[in-house]
């Protein structure tokens, strides 16, 4: 159970932390001859529009991730509770008539 928690969370580091790096490359052919072509021209619309397009990517893996948490930390909770109940009806004393 650790391990995988573990995993998890040097995944998601490792994730974030790409999308930190100024050049990386996420545009189609025809936005990236169209924003060296900005920068070649002095504007600096080229990183906005990197950026843009990296929030965009990487905000539907933080959505999931978190309701995946959420989702495992709630099925964590009831099955505590299931063997909370199977205990107490194993020490429960029994009338065996």
């Amino acid at each position: 159970m650790k391990y995988s928690l573990i995993k998890f969370l040097l995944v998601a580091i490792l994730f974030i932390s790409s999308g930190t790096h100024s050049d990386l490359n996420a545009q189609c052919p025809m936005c990236r001859m169209s924003a060296e072509a900005d920068l070649k021209s002095g504007g600096t619309k080229a990183t906005g529009l990197n950026a843009g397009i990296m929030y965009m990517l990487g905000f539907p893996y933080i959505l999931l991730g978190t309701l995946g948490f959420i989702w495992y930390r709630e099925r964590r909770k009831i099955g505590e509770a299931e063997q909370l109940s199977d205990l107490r009806s194993l020490l429960e004393p029994h009338d065996w008539k």
